[in-house]
């Protein structure tokens, strides 16, 4: 009778929290050593939103030298959000916490796979999610149910996949940093490419084999802030981008708020917000350098037709919705904790009843 008692009293406790929103959300998140990252940025923005809707998030990180994201995405993200290093402490939870793991972290979801939280996978980046997996091993055998993703298309994927899992799509926002110009465009080429190689040979192609553009500066727009970042977009007068195994695509998108055109490799999983109209897309990164030199040309001429800017700018606009975000965001997980609460209450009366 004492242990049913017992039971029964932290049973009570757990639907307390969650009636309170004092039950803890955990985000896993990788160590860019200070480097700027969209898919560390989209988390912390989740977790801000969670905490500015009431929700207590937590950022969890493996060592305690983490460097955090204080200087590319803003010190408030460092501290208004709560952080733990995993590193020299045990990770301590209750039943009516939830943690979440970015797809590239198996090896995690199976050391937590014990532990008593909600479990949801954040997936946003497809390529991933069988990277640290042994082969057969799928995310419900963790315990991890339910996932995030960032896109309707990398959700029709993975379902085909990971079996046994439901699926929540919100897609990323684009800060308000991103913004045009009031200037006219300087003459520089901003370029983000998957590996970093691609960035150079792409650049050397170029000057190779047009001499007469050789004036024309490339950025690589890798390890900057996000205001940097922002600002070298703004200031290009196009955008070069290549990534074959993107989910969503979101430097695309922050050229085109920024007024930037760009000219792009079309990833394997072509994402639902490319058209025709809002850049120029090509299956073929050998003739990329070409499709540059004949833009660079026309722009020169003043010969870019105003629809690509515009079409471009609308297309960007659909993912700068702050309050959307925050609450599909609010929506989502505060379904999870509707569930795990109800989850509690059957587990209540069912201890009552004995």
């Amino acid at each position: 009778m004492e242990q049913q008692a017992f039971n029964l009293d932290k049973v009570q406790i757990s639907i307390n929290k969650l009636r309170e929103k004092r039950s803890k959300i955990y985000f896993f998140v990788q160590d860019t050593k200070g480097n700027a990252r969209g898919s560390v940025r989209y988390i912390y923005q989740m977790a801000m939103a969670l905490k500015n809707g009431g929700f207590k998030p937590v950022i969890l990180h493996e060592k305690n030298d983490y460097i955090g994201v204080g200087k590319w995405l803003g010190e408030k993200y460092m501290t208004e959000i709560p952080h733990q290093s995993i590193e020299s402490q045990n990770l301590e939870v209750s039943p009516d916490d939830t943690i979440v793991v970015p797809e590239i972290f198996g090896y995690i979801m199976s050391q937590v796979k014990n532990l008593p939280p909600a479990k949801i996978v954040l997936t946003q980046s497809y390529s991933n999610m069988l990277e640290t997996l042994q082969p057969g091993e799928t995310w419900s055998q963790f315990g991890f149910t339910k996932c995030i993703t960032t896109s309707v298309k990398q959700k029709e994927y993975i379902d085909k996949v990971m079996r046994g899992v439901s699926y929540d799509v919100i897609p990323p926002i684009i800060s308000d940093v991103f913004e045009k110009s009031k200037l006219p465009s300087k003459t520089i080429v901003a370029v983000h490419t998957k590996e970093q190689r691609d960035t150079v040979n792409l650049i050397k192609a170029f000057y190779l084999k047009y001499p007469q553009f050789r004036w024309i500066t490339f950025r690589d727009m890798r390890g900057l802030s996000e205001l940097e970042f922002a600002t070298i977009l703004k200031d290009s007068f196009v955008s070069i981008w290549v990534d074959d195994i993107s989910g969503l695509g979101t430097y695309p998108l922050e050229s085109m708020k920024t007024g930037t055109p760009v000219i792009g490799k079309i990833p394997n999983l072509k994402p639902d917000w490319m058209n025709e109209h809002n850049g120029i897309w090509t299956n073929d990164t050998i003739n990329m350098v070409d499709i540059l030199a004949e833009f660079t040309q026309n722009w020169l001429e003043d010969n870019i037709s105003e629809k690509l800017y515009e079409s471009g700018y609308e297309t960007a606009e659909k993912f700068t919705n702050t309050d959307d975000f925050k609450s599909k965001v609010l929506e989502r997980f505060s379904s999870y904790i509707n569930t795990r609460l109800s989850n509690f209450n059957s587990q209540l009366e069912k201890l009552k009843t004995n």
